[in-house]
């Protein structure tokens, strides 16, 4: 196939373009009603409201690809977040059903800082520094290939709801972890657990180098030099000045912002916990959240009784995130119904059934 012909593949037609919402929206709701148990949508917490109004499922990429796995009648899953998220789908589900991503230029920035070939040479370079005394963890933002590579070495997927129990089970077989690729959620997990900031070290993967000042024999924590655009943009700046406009607002952020903003927020967790937090919090209470701006959006709705604000009043969405659509949405559910191959996201076996190990291992603990 040409790059011609895979471009036109790939890219929306004008006729989706020029169509109403309403007249999407319909044809939306008539492909799922002809489709029925055949189609599965799940749809993650950061997408558009245009999109998650169709989702059958909402929750964050882990759990939304195990429900995809459980859905056996599902033939077909278009899947409304990013790449690295239908690729997880794909390793889980079986042969027989098909994930789709309805807009193929949906993907990570955070993923997309550590790829396979940099992984590689990382580990060449501390192998020979530390020795077989490392275990490599990554995060589930990332792509299958990072997480084949971890699961070929004995390690283990995480999410920012287990960071934490995976990371202490991680000490458990090795001396030092390698975690991949958000330095953020690795220091603030690794902090938590009690390891000085003294004893992590920044693996930078421009340079091939790691960052650290001190005796290379103290460094317990690796950290990939990767971060996520959208929860780095919440600073020390954004806090204090929350707490100098609204001093009785509590302040809760998601661990992959920095460990200065975390330090000096009331709560961290993950995007469930953000989301449990807000549902259970009293009436009239005042929030200030650093995390994704559609999520932000959604829960401001959600709670009219209560106040709540980004906690980066100019924070945008994530473009990445907000790829996906309601063009996008019927383009791939009528292309499926026709029945083309049109967008599919298919992990190579070899590449899946290392990272299985991985999942399989964080699944398992």
């Amino acid at each position: 196939m040409t790059i011609l012909e895979t471009l036109n593949r790939t890219m929306l037609p004008d006729m989706y373009k020029q169509m109403s919402a309403e007249e999407l929206e319909n044809r939306v709701r008539e492909v799922k009603a002809r489709l029925g148990n055949r189609l599965f949508i799940p749809g993650h917490h950061y997408q558009k409201d245009e999109v998650i109004q169709f989702a059958d499922a909402t929750g964050d990429s882990l759990v939304l690809a195990q429900l995809s796995a459980e859905n056996r009648d599902a033939e077909f899953i278009a899947f409304c977040g990013v790449h690295f998220m239908a690729e997880t789908a794909d390793i889980l589900t079986t042969s027989e059903q098909k994930v789709y991503l309805p807009d193929m230029r949906a993907g990570c920035s955070m993923a997309d800082m550590a790829d396979i070939y940099q992984t590689e040479r990382a580990w060449e370079v501390l192998m020979d520094t530390f020795g077989d005394t490392i275990l490599p963890l990554t995060y589930v933002n990332s792509t299958a290939a990072i997480k084949a590579f971890v699961g070929e070495h004995g390690g283990a997927t995480v999410t920012s709801s287990n960071a934490e129990k995976m990371v202490a089970w991680a000490f458990e077989q090795k001396e030092r972890i390698l975690f991949l690729p958000d330095q953020h959620l690795g220091r603030n997990t690794a902090y938590n657990l009690g390891v000085p900031l003294e004893e992590m070290a920044v693996w930078n993967p421009q340079e091939n180098r790691l960052e650290y000042e001190g005796a290379i024999e103290n460094v317990k924590v690796i950290l990939w030099k990767g971060h996520c655009s959208v929860h780095e943009n919440f600073t020390v700046a954004n806090v204090e000045n929350v707490r100098k406009q609204h001093p009785e607002m509590k302040i809760i952020v998601h661990p992959e912002c920095s460990r200065e903003v975390v330090a000096l927020s009331d709560m961290a967790g993950s995007t469930n916990y953000i989301i449990e937090a807000i549902n259970q919090a009293e009436s009239g209470s005042s929030w200030a959240i650093g995390t994704e701006q559609n999520l932000v959006n959604r829960i401001i709705q959600q709670h009219p009784d209560k106040h709540i604000v980004s906690l980066n009043p100019y924070m945008c969405s994530c473009l990445t995130m907000n790829r996906i659509d309601l063009p996008h949405l019927a383009w791939s559910l009528e292309s499926i119904e026709k029945g083309e191959s049109r967008n599919i996201i298919k992990v190579d076996e070899e590449v899946a059934v290392k990272a299985k190990l991985a999942l399989d291992r964080m699944l398992q603990k």
